[in-house]
């Protein structure tokens, strides 16, 4: 969830998304209006009003599974700033599912699509570098500012911390699980994921997270509340998380509250295994 898709990955997308539509809508690609649409003006094709901006949503199923699989497709590759001929993107699904001889060969395609995720790849990875640089920056800074703050200690690692309530219970060891409340923000105050929005605590293994939080949690005893500054080298890195919610290098302010030690309660163990900054469950260690 931290990485966007790849080109490979939207290819087999829209491939997918193809067959998906050639069997779920076999009888609308046989009418005449779907198989010759470039031989017709856009006006008197039913299917081509919506990209005129005509009012209306399509009604059938097949319609509206056919504008949502074409509306995905272009939504991640717009995500990926895939530079695409539009009108031969149409043709080529269209070729596809009439069943026409493909303009190009198989070696063609193959080679023209490996030149282009070559391509967006190079410029997606310098885009990257250079957020990157510009969040690990901005990081640095401000820990270097935020450690002379009164009540902010700093261990060897670099991780920072404030003990917002001191707790009483059992501290954590690395193999235990705990069960916590938190809520994580980026530098400039945008909230990514929040345990306490959804109303219910997260239970995981200690070290089962980011270092930060492996390093943080046996700092702790239950019923503490610290306030957690974890930079990126005890975060996501370079690659960042969450599908772009948590940039490359991006410094992670996370208020947290030990509530257990242990096996959680029932409830706290419905938790699902999704990534960070989605649902229910906090920063994973393993970065993907």
């Amino acid at each position: 969830m931290k990485k966007l898709f790849s080109i490979s990955a939207l290819l087999l997308l829209a491939a997918g998304s193809a067959a998906f539509t050639q069997q779920a809508a076999q009888q609308p690609a046989q009418q005449p209006a779907a198989q010759q649409p470039a031989q017709q003006p856009a006006t008197q094709q039913p299917a081509q009003q919506p990209a005129q901006g005509a009012p209306g949503k399509p009604e059938s199923v097949e319609d509206r599974a056919s504008y949502a699989i074409g509306l995905n497709i272009g939504r991640n590759m717009k995500a990926q700033e895939v530079p695409v001929n539009v009108e031969l993107l149409v043709k080529g699904l269209r070729d596809a599912l009439a069943g026409t001889n493909p303009a190009l060969t198989d070696e063609e395609m193959q080679a023209a699509v490996t030149s282009l995720q070559q391509s967006v790849m190079a410029k997606q990875q310098e885009k990257m570098k250079v957020e990157g640089d510009k969040n690990q920056k901005a990081a640095d800074e401000f820990l270097a500012k935020n450690k002379a703050k009164e009540g902010v200690k700093t261990t060897a690692s670099g991780l920072q911390y404030e003990v917002l309530k001191e707790g009483t219970g059992a501290t954590p060891k690395p193999t235990d699980k705990v069960t916590v409340h938190y809520t994580g923000t980026l530098l400039d105050g945008t909230k990514f994921d929040s345990s306490v929005d959804r109303g219910e605590p997260v239970t995981f293994g200690v070290n089962q997270v980011i270092a930060g939080w492996t390093e943080a949690l046996q700092l702790m005893k239950v019923g503490g509340k610290y306030k957690l500054y974890v930079p990126p080298a005890l975060g996501y890195g370079p690659q960042g998380a969450g599908n772009g919610e948590i940039g490359p290098n991006s410094l992670l302010i996370f208020d947290v509250e030990l509530i257990g030690v242990g096996d959680p309660q029932p409830a706290a163990e419905q938790q699902g295994q999704t990534q960070p900054g989605q649902t229910q469950q906090p920063p994973q260690g393993e970065q993907q």
